[in-house]
């Protein structure tokens, strides 16, 4: 190496090689970690052997040099080689004779010395992914020093909580960098993902793609929760959006065990870790839902305290069983779309995240105001595709429908129903309504001196009586339709609902 070294006269890793900045607040480039020979022995190979963009392309860029001039060494040449033109010292020369920087290290003969002094090709990714560590090292020196700038500076329009949030996402940014190659891959191993991702399902007894829900026609219809989908969740009020969320969220949670995944990595191999943002209710009164669920004792009692000594111990058992389930809730009001994305991806790093559920949408703050309440909303739900694509997840969003399905005769909801804006329906992978007739037919009860229509109204409450549908109104990956399920109001539970040609058989399954 003694002969790169040479190459510019100065000491290397570490050194104050290289620009003496200052003017981003305040901060010098003089210490900043980098290695100039390593830069050297990479740029002389690219520029003798213009194959090796190819194997380093994906790794660093213009901006990982910490010397300007080799940064603009990189920068030509990469777009020279991209044109299928060569890239050599005599053609640099051109673009470069001109370059002050240059002229300071010896002018175009700089070049030629950097190709003389190249090392093995084979080396150049070791080389490279040192540049790339070094560049990310400074940046985060660089996010350090706009963290303390930013705090040291007390200003009415900057909240410290908002620079806290602004500072995770600068870090999260930077810590998913390089994370993942895009390109072309090749037919072979397009073909083994999919038969590892078939693998998976056939192994799981319900045959999924993506996580269960716990409830077997759901899954039969969606083939589980996929990750980086956005599922809508809506319905009117008191059709039971938020207890279908705690149901499934509650399925997830209490299944989930840890194992080594196809790939090698650690992560969840059965069931999942649930994050919960509840902006409508407080955890205490969605932790009782999930407990009423488990320990099947009504929520009414739990919250006055009405219990018998059984439901109580029953009530208590359950909370013991739940108490090591990964679900995580939040239930902090208001929080903007930049919040719950920072909060979610936080939660991802310290315990893990398999599933994000919000309740429910419209009660997220865009990050800014908006001229209208359709460009809000609009935001929102692609911020949450952005959240689920981010962290590779399912994201399930509930939503509130417009009142116009109480104007219609068939109560039914439709797309055409989504509150406040097209957005919704358009950033989403599936749309689902919850739907129960039961609801709607309760409050049609007629006077008791029409006895005809009693009875036939009674007929009715009884065949509608604990039955509920979630209608699939768009599904990217697979048919649309309506599931039936069981849902018990006293619980707050939907459950699997056992058809007329299931009962008494071997098919049972609640």
């Amino acid at each position: 190496m003694s002969g790169i070294t040479a190459l510019r006269g100065g000491p290397s890793d570490g050194s104050a090689d290289g620009p003496k900045g200052g003017e981003d607040g305040g901060m010098s480039e003089v210490g900043l970690p980098h290695n100039i020979e390593a830069e050297q022995a990479l740029l002389g190979a690219l520029l003798v052997n213009n194959d090796v963009y190819d194997r380093i392309s994906s790794l660093v860029q213009e901006r990982h040099f910490f010397d300007p001039v080799h940064g603009r060494i990189f920068a030509i040449a990469e777009a020279r080689i991209q044109k299928n033109a060569l890239a050599s010292p005599v053609t640099l020369k051109a673009f470069m004779e001109d370059d002050p920087g240059l002229a300071e290290l010896g002018g175009p003969a700089y070049l030629a010395r950097l190709a003389g002094a190249a090392i093995s090709v084979f080396a150049a990714r070791d080389y490279a992914q040192m540049i790339y560590d070094l560049a990310i090292r400074r940046d985060l020196i660089g996010i350090g020093h706009e963290i303390a700038g930013k705090a040291a500076k007390v200003d009415v329009a900057s909240e410290p909580k908002e620079q806290i949030v602004e500072a995770e996402q600068l870090l999260y940014a930077l810590g998913e960098q390089g994370s993942s190659e895009t390109g072309f891959v090749s037919f072979l191993r397009a073909v083994t993902d999919a038969v590892q991702m078939a693998n998976a399902a056939y192994m799981r007894d319900g045959g999924l793609a993506g996580i269960s829900t716990g409830l077997i026609d759901m899954d039969r219809k969606l083939g589980g929760l996929h990750k980086s989908d956005l599922l809508i969740l809506a319905g009117r009020p008191s059709m039971g959006k938020t207890s279908l969320a705690t149901n499934i969220a509650y399925n997830i949670a209490k299944v989930h065990k840890k194992g080594i995944l196809p790939d090698g990595s650690e992560g969840s191999v059965e069931g999942g870790v649930v994050g919960f943002f509840s902006l409508e209710m407080s955890a205490e009164q969605l932790a009782a839902r999930i407990l009423s669920e488990a320990a099947e004792v009504p929520s009414e009692q739990i919250r006055r305290g009405d219990m018998t000594e059984t439901e109580f111990r029953r009530f208590v058992e359950a909370a013991k069983a739940l108490e090591n389930a990964p679900l995580y809730i939040d239930d902090t009001p208001a929080l903007s779309i930049a919040q719950l994305a920072a909060r979610a991806r936080r939660l991802k790093r310290t315990h893990g995240l398999d599933v994000l559920i919000v309740d429910y949408l419209q009660l997220v703050r865009p990050a800014s105001a908006k001229d209208s309440r359709v460009n809000e909303v609009s935001e929102i739900t692609q911020g949450l595709k952005a959240i689920a694509k981010e962290l590779d997840i399912p994201v399930v969003a509930l939503s509130q429908l417009s009142r116009q399905v109480e104007n219609r005769d068939d109560k039914r909801p439709q797309l055409s129903d989504l509150r406040e804006s097209g957005s919704i329906e358009q950033d989403s992978d599936v749309v689902m309504f919850v739907f129960r007739e039961e609801y709607y037919k309760e409050r049609e009860k007629p006077g008791e001196h029409d006895v005809e229509a009693m009875m036939k109204w009674q007929e009715d409450m009884e065949r509608l009586r604990g039955r509920a549908e979630v209608v699939i109104g768009k599904q990217r990956h697979g048919p649309i339709g309506t599931i039936e399920l069981s849902f018990e109001g006293r619980f707050t539970r939907f459950s699997n609902l056992v058809k007329a040609y299931q009962q008494g058989g071997d098919g049972d399954f609640h």
